[in-house]
């Protein structure tokens, strides 16, 4: 390795560097007292933890983007977090043991083994929110509505929704009574929506006529309000397990629209996206022009059943990076500083101390240096007049 490649950092691992480290900062600290406001409580769960219990009742996929390493203490699997989610279910089910419905939030970095999602990083600043212990459709608007109001707070505007539901597709599969194999065949040509060969996969399967059909249609059951009415076509001969989905996805859309007026909404009954732990509902958000989803979410039920304690679980999460790039309204750090000379004045530190607490930027010289007030980002200086030190404007 040259003395260049030194400094250069692995695929996907990305530094925030000044200024843009700053207005990361503002932007955090906007969304926390969004949060707040909410009623949701901040928790800060730790980077790693033992493999099994970050991989919970999550699936394939994130264990496919988790980090492995072998503790030295106790011999056990860990994981760097590739998601915050299952931690905040197990801090839901296993520290907090709340009755009532509980509002977790976060903000913090995760680490996935190759980039994915929101803009190709793979050191994502995960924000998001999670509602626990209600079931009812009220609970995933609130976190619609939140997620919107995220998007609001960083100047994001323009933005559609995709709305899904997971249990449509469970529900047809089992009704099926497909094997693994020619499940997951299924399941990744419908996320390609690659209907030539989800035919051809579907015409080698000896299936009850009415769930061949609705099968063979999720794919291009996608679009507006429309395609909800459709959908009740195709799927009229489909068991209980999914006209319960279509009814909860209708009635979610319905309360989203009363609640989120002038919000575009879109449908895409074939939808899988973290299929492997979502139990209900899914969405996410897009912006025109913007091919990858922006922030995500969905319902997940259950997921803190193996820490002891299965509780309703709906939430979101989103990339903070992502949000500061693509928003306009993100506060910048203020601008300019006042430069102050290298002196041992009394005087002059009491009024840099006064300035500071005020909430100046105030650059003290150093003996010596190379560069003055400009070279420094400031736009004034303390000088001294009359034996008084006071801002002036920098020269």
């Amino acid at each position: 390795m040259t003395a260049i490649d030194r400094w250069l950092l692995p695929e996907g691992i990305e530094e925030v560097l000044p200024p843009d480290a700053w207005r990361l900062e503002a932007l955090r600290q906007q969304l926390l007292a969004l949060y707040r406001s909410w009623g949701y409580d901040l928790i800060v769960p730790p980077l790693i933890e033992y493999l099994d219990s970050l991989l919970t009742g999550t699936g394939h996929d994130l264990d496919l983007q988790t980090f492995k390493l072998t503790d030295q203490l106790s011999g056990r699997l860990m994981g760097l977090r590739a998601d915050i989610t299952p931690q905040a279910a197990r801090i839901d089910a296993h520290q907090l043991k709340q009755e009532p419905p509980t509002r977790l939030c976060y903000i913090g970095p995760v680490l996935h083994t190759r980039p994915e999602g929101f803009a190709g990083s793979r050191c994502p600043l995960q924000v998001g929110a999670e509602l626990f212990g209600y079931a009812g459709v009220d609970g995933d608007v609130e976190i619609l509505a939140l997620m919107l109001e995220t998007l609001r707070v960083t100047g994001i505007a323009d933005v559609h929704l995709d709305l899904g539901h997971v249990g449509i597709y469970r529900g047809l599969v089992q009704q099926a009574g497909l094997a693994p194999e020619p499940e997951a065949a299924l399941f990744d040509a419908l996320q390609r929506k690659a209907r030539p060969e989800i035919d051809a996969l579907l015409g080698e399967l000896d299936l009850p006529a009415p769930v061949g059909r609705a099968l063979a249609r999720l794919a291009v059951l996608h679009g507006d309000q429309q395609v909800l009415e459709q959908a009740r076509t195709v799927l009229d001969g489909a068991g209980a397990e999914v006209q319960a989905a279509l009814d909860n996805l209708s009635a979610i859309a319905e309360d989203a629209r009363r609640r989120l007026p002038g919000v575009p909404l879109y449908f895409d009954l074939a939808e899988l996206r973290g299929y492997g732990y979502q139990t209900g509902a899914v969405f996410a958000a897009y912006l025109p022009g913007h091919g990858q989803e922006i922030a995500r979410g969905g319902r997940y039920d259950e997921i803190g059943k193996v820490f002891g304690r299965a509780r309703p679980a709906t939430g979101f999460s989103t990339d903070l990076l992502t949000l500061m790039r693509l928003g306009r309204g993100t506060r910048e750090a203020p601008a300019g500083g006042i430069f102050a000379p290298a002196e041992a004045d009394p005087a002059l530190q009491q009024t840099i101390a006064e300035l500071r607490a005020a909430g100046e930027r105030v650059v003290c010289a150093l003996p010596g240096q190379t560069g003055g007030g400009h070279e420094l980002g400031c736009d004034r200086m303390l000088a001294q007049a009359d034996g008084r030190w006071s801002v002036q404007a920098l020269k």
